[in-house]
């Protein structure tokens, strides 16, 4: 019996357990071999909510684009597909991904149909049950930027458009349920009031980073989302290992900021050493190790439908799996909130 509790996307629409397994290290970091023992152990305690990208593996380079999908395609071969929650990604337009797609240039029809076309082949099925855009296409700020600038204005598909090309392929069969990611309280209501007006699919979730460094989802699209009924899928729960704390004990501790030095450009901001030890702290001082704390703090929030973990090994899901399931009582959470007051969102 799974110890794992299932939550509703959207509108009662589609159940998930409140983890799901991330899956942008395979192909670079972890071979398929782990990565396959790694869905196994998931499966195994009650873990069928798989999340993927078309860009994956993470750093993205055209060596490795794709090899994520196509390592779930491998292993789900090998399972009853109906009992599997795949999620995948289209990539928003972006200059420096010339390898996919000729480098997408916009979210219009062209690119979304040769994007679901491709995750199909690679994931080697006939139908995604959560297909997202990856990141918007319009201006905003994302991935460690904070402010919104209206000169960097640019032309971009509609989101009306979008959702039409998003429901031709609902009704194709192709995907079952559609959402966002990286997105903004402004870009969730254009989605689901177009949905409403136009009879057209709802989006049932949003994928953003939730973590203790990283709380700017309280700030508007929790409202939002509730009020729309949108789900969160949490990701990066432990700040890219920052919220573990091994990062305060040595710098250059094995992990993927020391391995690729430019993911931590989000999280390269004044208060974050210090927010990171109050946490540490804190941690200890209930007898729990911080990632307890970190993981515990995501999946206790209301909010959160379900948190994205991802390992490196199949050793370290072992570690962090567990540690997500690490009850928050009032004190705690009371502690974590005055550190929060102190140190709010140093890594937005």
């Amino acid at each position: 019996m799974s110890l794992f509790k299932h939550r509703p996307l959207g509108r009662n629409e589609l159940i998930v357990p409140d983890i799901c397994l991330g899956t942008m290290t395979f192909g670079e970091q972890t071979s398929e071999a782990d990565a396959h023992a790694q869905l196994d152990y998931a499966l195994e305690h009650g873990i069928n909510f798989i999340d993927t990208a078309e860009m994956y593996a993470v750093p993205t380079r055209a060596e490795t684009s794709g090899a994520s999908e196509s390592i779930v395609g491998r292993w789900l071969q090998q399972k009853s597909r109906e009992k599997i929650i795949l999620a995948t990604k289209v990539a928003g337009p972006a200059r420096s991904l010339e390898w996919i797609r000729g480098g997408p240039h916009s979210l219009d029809r062209a690119n979304i149909r040769a994007a679901i076309d491709g995750s199909l082949q690679r994931l080697q099925t006939d139908y995604i049950d959560l297909y997202q855009l990856h990141w918007p296409e319009r201006n905003q700020p994302m991935f460690g930027q904070w402010q919104f600038d209206p000169a960097k204005e640019r032309d971009c598909t509609t989101i009306r458009e979008q959702l039409e090309t998003l429901a031709e392929l609902v009704r194709e069969g192709k995907i079952r349920h559609i959402g966002v990611s990286n997105e903004h309280p402004w870009g969730v209501m254009q989605f689901t009031k177009l949905a409403d007006e136009l009879g057209l699919p709802r989006i049932v979730s949003t994928q953003n980073a939730y973590n203790l460094l990283n709380r700017t989802f309280e700030y508007g699209l929790a409202e939002t989302c509730y009020r729309e009924q949108v789900g969160l899928l949490a990701y990066s729960p432990l700040a890219f290992g920052h919220l573990s704390g091994k990062y305060l004990q040595d710098s250059n501790a094995p992990g993927r900021l020391t391995q690729w030095p430019f993911f931590g450009q989000r999280y390269a901001k004044p208060n974050v050493p210090a927010a990171v030890q109050a946490y540490v702290d804190l941690a200890r001082k209930h007898a729990l190790t911080p990632t307890q704390l970190a993981l515990g703090f995501v999946r206790s929030r209301w909010f959160v439908a379900s948190t994205i973990i991802g390992a490196s090994s199949l050793a370290q899901l072992k570690e962090t799996l567990p540690a997500t399931l690490t009850p928050m009582h009032a004190e705690l959470i009371d502690a974590i909130e005055a550190i929060h007051l102190q140190y709010s969102n140093p890594a937005p």
